[in-house]
């Protein structure tokens, strides 16, 4: 009887620990990606950054430079990239500005050899 408890138990804690949090993410990511739409910036499995250009049902088209396209396998898409990841950053010349509180911003500075 001891026996069969610790039984139940072991797989108590296994669905808990490991089959439960894979569902929550399988879940998360299928939502992911049927909210998928034209323009968004998305990362993909392999580390490349592009927009949406084209959806299909199973790949989607990729612009990862202006005038290159490529197509990927929906599946890979690992993550959006929320568009206020760009906004936070700025530019260099507020940055540069914010620095020196009354500087102006500084010219570029030109690589010598």
């Amino acid at each position: 009887m001891a026996s069969l408890i610790i039984i139940v138990v072991m797989l108590v804690l296994m669905w808990l620990l490991l089959i439960r949090p894979q569902r929550r993410r399988q879940s998360q990511q299928a939502q992911m990606l049927s909210s998928l739409e034209l323009g968004d910036e998305i990362l993909t499995a392999g580390g490349l950054f592009g927009h949406v250009v084209a959806i299909d049902e199973d790949q989607v088209t990729v612009e990862i430079a202006p005038g290159t396209n490529v197509r990927v396998a929906r599946r890979a898409i690992s993550a959006v990239i929320p568009d206020e990841a760009e906004d936070e950053l700025g530019s260099d010349e507020e940055l540069d500005a914010e620095a020196v509180p009354g500087a102006e911003p500084s010219a570029p500075e030109v690589e010598r050899r």
